[in-house]
């Protein structure tokens, strides 16, 4: 079932994407060559108890999952596309890095994810990242009262497929609330009016998963979350909270 949020239920989600928002900003600048992937972990859960906040992905066990997700943060590099968990893996120059982060503050969850490359950049790798934030704002400014799904699913796969990019199969966003997981499906595919009209007080996350090779298809890593591409090539995830509003969408993961 969707839940419409009131007003002030959405400045509470706002208010925990801030700490979102903040912690990824820290860890991002902390992620330079010779750093450990799992410190960036640590680094994220100081900050997060620091805010007061509660780390979401810290022992989520869905049923798709053989175990309890054991870390504060996904951190995803190179070919991983998403759900990468934090280990002793150094990063490199020209890393690509993708940190996705879920906290819950006083009750309420934001979710977001930003896609970067460590040291110097291979252009294809920043044209990659840009293509995704560019069809991330798509979704976003698709996100109006009125809409439905299929014209949000619609403008991000604009973007996405016209530079020739994969897009991570059976994979999109989801409704954000009390749960980081809520109805509705937020597919990365669409088309114009089709699906679920757009209501004020509907809150969800739009996260484009883009994969430079032009392939769709994925493989499972044996820790059975980290989801790289089948074909090798690399791939960055962006995502925001926002809400549906009367006067617009509203970005709810932005740095406070």
């Amino acid at each position: 079932m969707v839940e419409l949020k009131t007003p002030s239920e959405i400045d509470a989600i706002a208010a925990a994407g801030a700490v979102v928002a903040d912690v990824l900003a820290a860890v991002r600048a902390q992620a330079v060559p010779g750093v450990r992937v799992s410190d960036l972990d640590a680094a994220a859960s100081e900050l997060v108890a620091g805010a007061g906040a509660r780390p979401t992905f810290l022992n989520y066990h869905p049923r798709f999952a053989p175990t309890p997700y054991p870390a504060v943060t996904c951190i995803s590099v190179n070919d991983a596309v998403v759900h990468g968990v934090p280990g002793p893996q150094v990063l490199a120059d020209g890393d690509l890095v993708s940190i996705d982060l879920a906290v819950h503050l006083d009750d309420w969850c934001a979710d977001s994810a930003i896609s970067f490359v460590v040291g110097a950049a291979d252009p294809g790798d920043l044209a990659l990242i840009d293509t995704a934030e560019r069809s991330l704002l798509a979704g976003i400014d698709a996100a109006l009262a009125g809409n439905r799904l299929g014209d949000v699913g619609h403008a991000i796969q604009a973007v996405a497929r016209a530079a020739r990019y994969g897009m991570l199969a059976d994979h999109g966003g989801h409704g954000v609330g009390r749960q980081m997981h809520e109805a509705p499906h937020v597919p990365n595919e669409g088309k114009r009016g089709r699906g679920m009209r757009l209501e004020p007080g509907l809150v969800f996350a739009i996260e484009p998963m883009l994969i430079a090779g032009g392939t769709d298809r994925y493989r499972h890593d044996e820790d059975g979350w980290t989801l790289r591409t089948a074909d090798g090539s690399r791939a960055a995830h962006v995502e925001h909270t926002i809400a549906v509003t009367e006067s617009g969408p509203r970005v709810l993961t932005s740095k406070g």
